[in-house]
């Protein structure tokens, strides 16, 4: 079935009727009912023939419909069995593409794409069930296997990956994101494209693979550990959170390492680049080692 078809609502209900398909709310399934929406992210994600696209959650094939004309390979990984012979039948013309059912939080992402994309240049493009959007993409990026991700999410999860220092959205999730990929924000989808519609927003985001982290840093787990402790307590200050994430040091071990690296002692760790970070957390060691 092309795209027209399986955006269409009626269709929709066709296909769900027949197989006795209930949506889960447990599994955030939304499915698209406007055709533009899936054409666009297949057009902004550039997929190509010597592409191979991991797709999350492919729902009734409407994305999948999109990706494979122009990919060289689609594996679609989806958790809902009850979809089976929805997808069999909406994508039995694509011979390129491949459904694996499982849970892809528990997938081994690396060996997948060794095993599905030999030769070809792996990506992600997906619309991302609302409810695993965090882990889901902390699993794509820390995987290092796809060259870019681009996905659907909620609208305040987008803002959030590409959120700056010294904004409301910027957070532990922002240095995470940005510490792997370059992030830019593409266009929103609104309620209304979907059915069931959402509550929310939703927004098209591409995450390019960074060839290396936008800083260097003496111990990369230390590092993520000092940004949690830094956004863990947001209305505290760097040093109250620092003090309250690292207890084997003493607050004025935390006070000289902050003021080591020129930061003002009331300074909030929402203020932080990455840079700031890595050499705080390079002070942070060498006071650890003391």
């Amino acid at each position: 079935m092309n795209v027209q078809q399986l955006c269409d609502p009626e269709t929709i209900r066709e296909l769900l009727g027949k197989n006795g398909f209930r949506f889960s709310k447990s599994m955030g399934q939304n499915f698209l009912i406007d055709p533009s929406v899936p054409l666009r992210i297949a057009e902004e994600a550039g997929i190509a023939a010597h592409t191979g696209v991991l797709e999350v959650g492919p729902g009734i094939g409407c994305l999948t419909s999109c990706l494979a004309p122009w990919a060289g390979k689609v594996v679609c990984v989806e958790l809902d069995e009850a979809l089976r012979p929805i997808l069999a039948e909406t994508l039995s013309e694509y011979g390129n593409v491949e459904v694996v059912y499982g849970d892809v939080l528990k997938t081994d992402l690396p060996g997948l794409a060794e095993e599905k994309f030999p030769g070809l240049r792996p990506v992600v493009c997906a619309n991302l069930p609302y409810n695993i959007t965090s882990p889901v993409i902390t699993a794509f990026l820390e995987a290092g296997c796809f060259e870019t991700v681009t996905v659907m999410v909620q609208k305040e999860v987008a803002r959030r990956m590409a959120a700056r220092p010294g904004t409301a959205d910027y957070s532990a999730f922002s240095v995470l994101v940005q510490w792997y990929a370059k992030a830019q924000l593409l266009f929103d989808v609104p309620p209304h494209c979907f059915m069931p519609a959402p509550k929310v927003t939703s927004s098209v985001i591409r995450l390019e693979k960074q060839s290396s982290p936008p800083a260097e840093v003496l111990d990369e787990a230390l590092f993520f550990r000092t940004v949690r402790a830094a956004f863990g307590q947001r209305r505290k200050t760097l040093a109250n959170a620092l003090a309250a994430g690292f207890g084997e040091l003493t607050k004025e071990q935390i006070a000289a390492a902050i003021d080591s690296c020129g930061f003002d002692a009331r300074i909030r760790g929402e203020a932080l680049s990455i840079p700031d970070f890595a050499g705080l957390t390079d002070m942070l060691a060498k006071f650890k080692e003391m």
